[in-house]
């Protein structure tokens, strides 16, 4: 238990540049704090005791603002940064050194029964405000950009961006696990932007088009 509390602390050091002491981390760190009750409730939840469960997760969420359900089932050295507003679904699995900023959600997409919510592969890391819906799967080093509405599965070693989510890298270069969130590639911008150059280049051929008949 205490090592996994000492791997625990050592990731936010990893991630966080603002972390400057160990007691800092463990009395203010709202993510660290959401990630050790919600052991403590998921232990609860597996032996069926679920309004205990349910009980220490409600109490989580009012003390860090991050709901996660008991049932969830979250893998090692996950990172929760600040963390206000995440809300992870009960039957969401998160795999390990997963990075997760506030406001995202990994939910359902109704009130539909078994596996509802995603499953979060290892490595995968999910920007501000993010929208991860449906049974649907994230692969492995993925990144889902700030903002991002995602409800199909994404491939390994991809970003997504956009509403809907839409895949802009895959299996290019060596996604690095850090995301700059204020520089994401926008796939319907540039489709615009294609479009405005297309019609430039007709509206110049129609001017040619003009001349040529001036001429004859």
């Amino acid at each position: 238990m205490f090592k996994r509390i000492k791997e625990d602390i050592s990731v936010v050091f990893e991630q966080d540049p603002a972390a400057r002491s160990s007691i800092e981390v463990i009395l203010t760190y709202s993510g660290l704090h959401a990630i050790w009750h919600h052991r403590i409730a998921h232990h609860f939840y597996k032996h069926r005791w679920y309004f205990l469960a349910r009980t220490i997760s409600q109490f989580s969420r009012l003390l860090t603002g991050i709901e996660i359900h008991p049932g969830a089932t979250i893998g090692r050295r996950l990172f929760i940064d600040h963390g206000m507003g995440v809300v992870i679904g009960e039957t969401c699995e998160i795999g390990d050194n997963v990075t997760i900023f506030q406001g995202v959600t990994l939910g359902g997409t109704g009130k539909e029964k078994g596996k509802r919510h995603p499953t979060v592969n290892d490595n995968a890391l999910i920007a501000t405000g993010a929208k991860v819906l449906g049974s649907i799967i994230i692969g492995e080093n993925a990144k889902i950009g700030a903002g991002s509405v995602v409800l199909k599965d994404v491939p390994p070693n991809s970003t997504v961006v956009g509403i809907p989510g839409t895949v802009v890298v895959q299996d290019g270069i060596r996604i690095k696990k850090d995301l700059n969130h204020s520089d994401l590639p926008d796939p319907f911008a540039e489709r615009m932007k294609e479009l405005e150059n297309e019609l430039l280049h007709l509206k110049n051929e129609l001017n040619e088009l003009k001349k040529e008949g001036r001429h004859r």
